[in-house]
């Protein structure tokens, strides 16, 4: 098991300036590095002189260790002797890059800091074992809290075995995502439908139901704020009702269906229209939600955004696979109207699901809540 919760002391104030520049670096990587984790790396002199600074690319390209050191060559910086600031374990493997403790051993640092250890099974500590064998001081633990809340869904897929499930929703005062007759465009204002955006970037794929996707045409890709790379597209169809002239399967790419039958004509329409369809049905003929977690974590899917409406929300929330609850609520009222999450009656408030708040923040006119199970540590 990766020792996440290590430190190893003494860290100066100048190493904690670093790490927190090795952070900002890697929050770069947001929309760019999936299904790599987000990674920044500063590599200083022994007077704090900043020689390097790097953040991880997009799969295949270079990681931010690399990227460092390639700065600092461009520079003309001499980094042997050095530290270098990771907010990852570097990595110890050869996957589409060689390692990148092997880099920094061939650059002749003298130490590195790290914020936490990877949770890959395929490193979990031993890059960290292997810089120390080639005489390199290792510190662990700097800001490691902040470094796996960048990289949550990583350590979630590595640990779990399925993505970081985020639910996000608009809603009134009342609580209600939509009028009666579904209308829902829009309930917030367009600062939060902004800040949305950057939370789909976050995202390796963005989910909804076909209820969605015929009452409401959504595109669910990234607009409203620059990205580097588009989310997967993933509707949850069971009997593969979704329109084949559907928006969602405009976009670069393919979107992603999963149903609970094979419905060979009305697959072929789709796939037609470039989808990839897969079927995992439960016992009650609906989608596997848990089977289809797995399938999205082996695809390489950290977080998984959900903008769905009451029904298939209700069906996250009764399966217990919401981690993070992301609402915008609007202050107006809307009377009767649709729901949040349709999970069924409750025969007593000892059922609710307890949440609790991580923060609360003013977007424009609204305000925008996140909140987390209760009483969950992180993975």
């Amino acid at each position: 098991m990766p020792m996440t919760s290590r430190t190893d002391p003494p860290f100066t104030p100048a190493d904690a300036a670093a790490m927190r520049d090795a952070l900002a670096l890697a929050q770069r990587s947001v929309g760019l590095s999936d299904p790599n984790p987000r990674v920044g790396c500063v590599i200083a002199a022994a007077d704090g002189r900043i020689l390097g600074r790097g953040h991880t690319q997009a799969a295949g390209a270079a990681h931010a260790e690399v990227m460092a050191l390639a700065d600092a060559a461009s520079q003309g910086a001499e980094v042997r002797g050095a530290t270098a600031y990771v907010s990852l374990e570097p990595c110890s493997h050869h996957g589409r890059t060689p390692p990148c403790c092997d880099a920094l051993i061939g650059a002749g640092v003298k130490r590195v800091v790290v914020a936490v250890e990877d949770p890959n099974p395929l490193v979990a500590g031993q890059g960290i074992a292997r810089l120390r064998a080639a005489g390199i001081e290792v510190a662990v633990g700097l800001q490691g809290d902040a470094a796996r809340e960048l990289n949550i869904g990583f350590f979630t897929r590595m640990t779990r075995g399925r993505p970081w499930v985020r639910m996000k929703a608009a809603i009134s005062l009342d609580g209600r995502t939509a009028l009666a007759d579904g209308q829902s465009q829009w309930i917030t204002g367009s600062a939060a439908r902004t800040d949305g955006h950057a939370w789909r970037k976050r995202a390796g794929a963005v989910l909804t139901g076909v209820g969605t996707v015929r009452d409401d045409d959504p595109r669910l890709d990234v607009r409203l704020v620059e990205t580097a790379r588009q989310p997967q597209r993933v509707i949850v169809d069971s009997k593969l009702d979704t329109p084949a002239t559907a928006r969602i399967l405009d976009a670069p790419g393919h979107a992603l269906i999963y149903a609970a039958t094979p419905a060979a004509e009305r697959a072929a329409a789709l796939r037609a229209r470039g989808a990839e369809i897969v079927v995992l049905p439960d016992a009650d003929a609906r989608v596997d939600l848990r089977a289809l977690l797995a399938d999205l974590a082996a695809r390489g899917i950290n977080e998984l955004h959900i903008e769905a409406g009451s029904k298939l929300n209700g069906a996250f929330v009764r399966e217990d696979l919401i981690d993070e609850w992301l609402v915008y609520v609007a202050p107006r009222l809307l009377g009767a109207g649709r729901d949040l999450a349709n999970f069924g009656p409750l025969a007593s408030l000892a059922d609710a699901v307890a949440l609790r708040f991580c923060s609360a923040l003013r977007i424009g006119d609204d305000l925008r809540l996140l909140l987390r199970k209760a009483g969950d540590a992180p993975p």
